[in-house]
């Protein structure tokens, strides 16, 4: 079976000690599983994809957002997040397979499962899952590797939405 691993968000902005109050990941748990399904993946000849939600740098979008704004450090990846290939996308919306380069090479290198890693689970990683499942691909939501910090209400939705795309957790 060929798998891709996706790395979903991984930048300073929601990892780093400078990052907004409202991201309350802990960062070293998480980059250090990230990194652990990173190197898992790899060694086992997967391919490693890195995705960067980026947002255009306008006025508007600093006041309103303040994050993963385009050209600053915030939206780059995370300096403790362990790099092993070169491909990396930059997304605009949640479903990180909006990005046609992405898409084309999921589609040309014909993985059967993405595996899907990072931040934030109920935000663009179930919005990458979805969004596979509506073209056909097989995603699935690596557990260890994931994590929210959405609220139970929303989470509940999320997980009820990737149930009815028929998408699992592993």
């Amino acid at each position: 079976m060929k798998t891709a691993l996706l790395v979903i968000d991984m930048q300073n902005d929601y990892l780093y000690e400078k990052r907004k109050s409202r991201f309350t990941y802990n960062t070293v748990e998480l980059t250090a599983a990230v990194n652990m399904l990173i190197h898992r993946y790899a060694d086992s000849g997967s391919d490693v994809i890195y995705i960067r939600h980026i947002i255009q740098n306008l006025p508007t979008n600093r006041l309103l957002f303040g994050y993963s704004i385009a050209g600053t450090e915030g939206a780059e990846l995370y300096a403790g997040l362990d790099i092993v290939s070169e491909h990396i996308f930059d997304k605009l919306l949640g479903d990180a397979l909006t990005n046609k380069e992405l898409l084309a090479m999921v589609r040309e290198k014909g993985y059967d499962e993405l595996h899907i890693c990072g931040l934030d689970e109920f935000g663009c990683v179930t919005s990458t899952a979805l969004g596979a499942a509506k073209r056909g691909i097989t995603a699935k939501i690596v557990r260890s590797g994931t994590v929210s910090v959405f609220p139970e209400k929303k989470q509940k939705k999320g997980r009820e939405k990737l149930a009815e795309a028929g998408v699992e957790y592993i």
